[in-house]
C-alpha cells in the first residue's frame, strides 16, 4: 500500500515545478471557507490550472501525509469517488514553515436523481473490498486497523492492527478515548466504563468480513463531484466493521431514508445493527469530548448507562 502513496515535496515551488513545469507560477491565491482544523486556498495558476492546497503549521505535516494515505486506500478500492491527490509536502516559507496537501480541485456540479442511492451502493462495494493490501505484510488473515496511524478530527487514532476486532474496538478506540476524557468522569462513571469495556463481547459481533472504513463518514465529508456522484473527503481510515461507517453517517443528523434502504440491499446487515450503532457512535462522541469539552458529557454517559444500566 505504501508505494501508491503520492509524492512529498520540501517546498511548495518544488511541488509546482515537479506537477506543471519549469514555468509555472501561481498568479492568485483565494482562501476558501470550511474546516476548522486546516486552512484551505484555491490555487490559480499561469497555466490556467487551479487546485486544492490544504495547509498547517510544519509540525502537522502528519495530518496530510495520513489523509493522503486514507485518500490512496479509498481509491485503490475502485467502488468510490474521491479528490485526486498531487502531493504532500512542507515548506520553509517567508516568514514561516507550512506543510501543505494538494489536491485536484473539485467544481462541484448539480446531484444526479440517484446520487443517495449511487453512494449507497458504492459505499457498500467499497467495504466489500479486498482489505489485506492495507496491512504492511498483505497476509490476507483478516487483519483489522491499518498499515500506519492517522487522526480523528484534530486527535491522533492508533491503527494498530489486531486479528478481533472487538479486541480491536475495546484497546485502539474506546479505551484511549476514555482515558484522555478520565477528569470528566465520577467514581461511580469509572466503574460502569471498566464494565462495558469489559463486556464488550456481550454487544458487539465480530464482521462476516473485514471492511475498509472511511472512519469519519458524516454529511460534512461527503460532496457531490463534477459527474454528479458523491466523493468522499477528509477520512479517518482504517479496517473494521462497517456497521462503524454506517452508526456514524446516522449521528449528525443521519443520511435521507433512500441511502440506508440502498446500502441494505446491496450490503445486507447482520442481525441486531440497531443494538450496536450507539456503541459504535460513543467513540465518536468520546472524540467530541476530548475535542470540544464538556457539552458531550451527557450523551457519552447516556450511552454507557444504555449498555450496562444506570
Amino acid at each position: 500500500m505504501k508505494s501508491t502513496l503520492p509524492p512529498n515535496y520540501n517546498s511548495l515551488a518544488q511541488a509546482l515545478v515537479s506537477l506543471f513545469g519549469n514555468n509555472i507560477a501561481i498568479s492568485e491565491t483565494d482562501r476558501l471557507s470550511g474546516g476548522d482544523i486546516n486552512k484551505a486556498y484555491a490555487l490559480h495558476l499561469n497555466n490556467g490550472k487551479h487546485i486544492f492546497m490544504k495547509a498547517n503549521a510544519k509540525q502537522n505535516a502528519a495530518f496530510f501525509t495520513a489523509e493522503a494515505a486514507g485518500l490512496s486506500a479509498i481509491a485503490a478500492t475502485g467502488a468510490i469517488g474521491t479528490p485526486e491527490i498531487l502531493c504532500t509536502g512542507t515548506d520553509d516559507g517567508e516568514d514561516v514553515g507550512y506543510s501543505f496537501l494538494l489536491l485536484k480541485y473539485i467544481d462541484s456540479e448539480k446531484k444526479r436523481a440517484d446520487y443517495w442511492e449511487t453512494l449507497a451502493r458504492n459505499l457498500a462495494a467499497m467495504h466489500s473490498a479486498k482489505t489485506s493490501i492495507f496491512f504492511d505484510d498483505e497476509t490476507g488473515k483478516g487483519h483489522f486497523g491499518f498499515f500506519q496511524n492517522n487522526f480523528i478530527g484534530a486527535r491522533a487514532q492508533s491503527n494498530t492492527p489486531n486479528e478481533n476486532w472487538i479486541s480491536f474496538f475495546r484497546e485502539q478506540r474506546l479505551a484511549p478515548q476514555f482515558k484522555d476524557a478520565d477528569s470528566y468522569f465520577t467514581a461511580g462513571d469509572r466503574a460502569k466504563i471498566t464494565k462495558l469495556l469489559d463486556n464488550l463481547e456481550d454487544f458487539l459481533v465480530e464482521p462476516e468480513k473485514p471492511s475498509l472504513l472511511h472512519g469519519d463518514l458524516w454529511a460534512g465529508n461527503v460532496m457531490c463531484g463534477p459527474d454528479g456522484n458523491a466523493m468522499l473527503i477528509d477520512p479517518a481510515c482504517y479496517v473494521g466493521h462497517a456497521e462503524a461507517d454506517l452508526a456514524m453517517t446516522e449521528l449528525f443528523g443521519g443520511f435521507p431514508s433512500e441511502f440506508y434502504e440502498a446500502y441494505k440491499e446491496a450490503r445486507p446487515l447482520q442481525p441486531g445493527y440497531e443494538n450496536r450503532r450507539d456503541l459504535y457512535n460513543l467513540y465518536q462522541l468520546l472524540n467530541h469530548l476530548n475535542l470540544f469539552g464538556s457539552t458531550y458529557l451527557g450523551p457519552v454517559l447516556s450511552i454507557v448507562d444504555e449498555y450496562v444500566g444506570a
